[in-house]
């Protein structure tokens, strides 16, 4: 799945391991965006990697992960979170258990864990802009399996 955008900032990945989702704990530092709040991984552009590449090289360096494209279920576009006038893009992929048991958590934020859906969406400590997107998503899906549900 490739995302056709040559302009983004960076990128942010749903990554679903079975129900739950892979949550990181912001750094309590009050010169940061969000301080103290559950957030995904990802990261700002660097150079000119595209979308996947971004989001796989920010999860290596927070979480130890090795993406493959293969886990991408899907892509949109949207304001960036941070800078006025500029898109980032927002992937959710699949992660399978036997990945997240391998993590290595890196040196940004306070910790890792697996979190419900209902949880992350519902949690005050959540930056508000990813629970949107995983809200849009989620009910992107669904509207596509009600859809093929009317199919007879």
């Amino acid at each position: 799945m490739e995302i056709e955008i040559s302009d983004f900032t960076g990128c942010k990945i749903a990554l679903f391991c079975g129900d739950k989702l892979l949550t990181i704990l912001r750094d309590n530092k009050s010169n940061i965006p969000y301080p103290n709040t559950w957030e995904l991984p990802g990261g700002g552009r660097e150079g000119d990697e595209s979308p996947f590449e971004c989001a796989a090289r920010e999860v290596y360096e927070e979480l130890g992960i090795h993406l493959t494209e293969d886990c991408l279920l899907w892509a949109k576009v949207y304001p960036s979170m941070l800078f006025a006038d500029k898109k980032s893009v927002f992937l959710v992929g699949k992660l399978a258990q036997e990945q997240f048991d391998q993590i290595v958590f890196g040196d940004e934020g306070q910790g890792y864990k697996l979190m419900g859906i209902e949880e992350f969406l519902g949690s005050d400590k959540a930056v508000p802009q990813l629970q949107d997107r995983v809200r849009d998503y989620l009910e992107e899906v669904n509207d596509f399996c009600n859809c093929n549900n009317d199919v007879k």
